[in-house]
């Protein structure tokens, strides 16, 4: 899967749907746009201002011309485990991508959570490090994710990124939103001061949908 830039990530988030089992564009992998291509620097000469003509290229001064060199990548990195003591919640975390009717992988065992790994992370400066996973999935029965509506601000919760670092956060916010109105932007935020959230299903069981009715997002900021 090539990954979105930034306009490609944004049009992802907007087409995605809210989480049946999983959410939003938080449920295979498709692929996005790569990079706006890098304009080609290129000099031109002007007509002369008195008409007629332009002058001989030897009589204008030389055009400064730079290679145009597109920034590196951002190196994001990975979270592996998340941890609530609260909760004695302590799963590990697999990179997901985007599923090929544009909504969010999600670890099909509800033992593991899913981290969008085309938004941001754990160290990154700015944005949402979203973390999705089932509350429940006949491959393991019931998940820890289930007592996420447990939860109340203060929380303590820990994140351990790929290169062994522990990232706290404190919980600031626990609700639980209809799909139909999960507020996507937010959640695939790629702006604004970073934080985690964590979602997972809740509400009632809709038989006719194969779904839930209602996500539970736990918003948690830096601690």
């Amino acid at each position: 899967m090539r990954t979105p830039d930034r306009h490609a990530w944004q049009r992802l988030a907007s087409r995605a749907v809210a989480l049946g089992v999983a959410v939003g564009a938080v449920a295979g992998c498709t692929a996005g746009a790569g990079p706006d291509p890098v304009p080609t620097a290129r000099t031109t000469v002007a007509a002369s201002p008195t008409g007629g003509a332009a002058p001989p290229a030897s009589t204008l001064p030389p055009v400064p011309v730079q290679d145009a060199v597109a920034p590196p990548p951002e190196t994001v990195v990975a979270p592996v485990r998340l941890q609530v003591p609260e909760l004695a919640l302590d799963m590990p975390v697999d990179a997901v991508g985007v599923a090929a009717d544009g909504t969010m992988e999600v670890p099909p065992d509800a033992d593991r959570a899913g981290w969008y790994r085309f938004g941001p992370g754990p160290a990154s400066t700015e944005g949402t490090t979203l973390l999705a996973g089932h509350v429940d999935s006949r491959l393991s029965g019931i998940g820890p994710f289930a007592d996420l509506r447990r939860l109340a601000p203060g929380a303590q919760v820990q994140v351990t990124t790929s290169d062994g670092a522990v990232k706290p956060y404190v919980v600031v916010d626990v609700t639980k939103v209809p799909k139909e109105t999960a507020p996507l932007e937010d959640w695939f935020s790629r702006d604004g001061s970073p934080r985690l959230v964590l979602v997972t299903c809740g509400g009632a069981w809709r038989q006719d949908v194969g779904h839930y009715t209602d996500n539970v997002v736990v918003t948690a900021e830096p601690g």
